[in-house]
């Protein structure tokens, strides 16, 4: 295996891995602000306040999105999987 190869890999990886976690933190952050916004209207100083929005905001989303991030890491590990096949009867 190249060092190009495994630099390709590496980066497909950390990409994949990105693009899982994006929705996620993204959600996280829009209900959390959107929380510390009402906390600043409201003059609520409660720090525990924004965990459960938070937390249900992202199972939410992991429900949604479950399917199409299970579906991805499906297809990288099968793509991977063929490559190092690929490389050992090379």
């Amino acid at each position: 295996m190249t060092p190009e190869q495994v630099m390709t890999l590496a980066h497909q990886a950390m990409m994949i891995g990105l693009l899982l976690a994006a929705p996620l933190l993204l959600v996280a952050l829009v209900v959390g602000l959107v929380v510390s916004l009402f906390q600043a209207a409201t003059q609520i100083n409660e720090s525990t306040l924004s965990f459960i929005p938070k937390l249900l905001a992202v199972a939410a989303t992991l429900v949604i999105a479950g399917p199409w991030m299970l579906t991805t890491m499906l297809d990288y590990l099968r793509q991977t999987l063929l490559h190092v096949a690929t490389l050992g009867a090379g």
